[in-house]
């Protein structure tokens, strides 16, 4: 029987830094578009959701998911991991994959493989991000849904409501913890200085310029190569990466 694996997305319009940026259009397709069509190419995930808040801004983009014809759930701005949760509970699944919606070029391929390497080794939860060297734009998480559900019940801080698996990754045996058993999928180079993800104008500009000069449907090797080979790591090269969590990890 076929596992049960559920990829959920986040995506809202109320960024700070560049407001409704996964609205943002490339060559005649928004952001989120160019990456649910990426992600429609998973072999191994059961359904897609897309999880966006209730306010009022995001009408928009939940009416233009389901246009696109998508499941799209609505929950909590700020609780992150209750919005995932309830997204899914219903649904039964045995696993979850994380993405976040501002990666537009997330590669279906690195999806399947590292579902499939969590799965096969049966941990708790598995990423490409314990030792980052992926591109930042190609994070990818995934985990059982009995440990999203024990990680709903249990976490408290801000970081851990807003960001979802923080509960879970700093209870991994990876991190010395003892709740939850994890592993790392490993790159074999760092390219983690490589940025792929949208958090500003200038991340859009380098997406812009590798579809432009690519297209939407190569995987993120080639797309890596080609910014390395352009030098073009410097247009967004002084961006912190992951700076959200670190902001919630201040207010905590």
């Amino acid at each position: 029987m076929e596992v049960k694996t559920i990829l959920v997305t986040q995506a809202r319009s109320g960024s700070t830094r560049l407001p409704g940026k996964v609205l943002l259009e490339i060559e005649g397709k928004s952001l989120l578009q160019i990456h649910l069509g990426r992600l429609k190419r998973s072999k191994k995930a059961s359904e897609i959701i897309v999880a966006t808040t209730t306010n009022e801004i995001d009408d928009e983009l939940f009416d233009k998911v389901c246009d696109w014809g998508y499941n799209c759930f609505r929950g909590s701005e700020t609780d992150v991991l209750d919005r995932f949760y309830q997204a899914v509970k219903d649904k039964k699944p045995e696993w979850i994959v994380r993405l976040t919606s501002d990666c537009p070029l997330i590669d279906p391929e690195l999806v399947d493989n590292i579902i499939t390497f969590v799965q096969e080794n049966n941990k708790d939860y598995g990423s490409n991000t314990l030792i980052e060297n992926f591109p930042d734009g190609q994070d990818i998480e995934v985990f059982k849904f009995s440990v999203l559900e024990r990680a709903w019940k249990e976490a408290k801080l801000l970081s851990e409501r807003e960001h979802v698996t923080p509960y879970i990754r700093n209870n991994s045996d990876f991190n010395g913890g003892v709740l939850f058993s994890s592993i790392n999928f490993p790159c074999e180079f760092d390219f983690s200085k490589i940025r792929m993800t949208v958090d500003e104008d200038k991340d859009f500009k380098l997406i812009e310029t590798l579809i432009m000069a690519l297209g939407f449907n190569k995987n993120w090797i080639e797309y890596t190569n080609y910014i390395i080979e352009n030098n073009l790591e410097h247009i967004n090269k002084d961006i912190i990466r992951n700076e959200g969590l670190l902001k919630s990890l201040k207010k905590d």
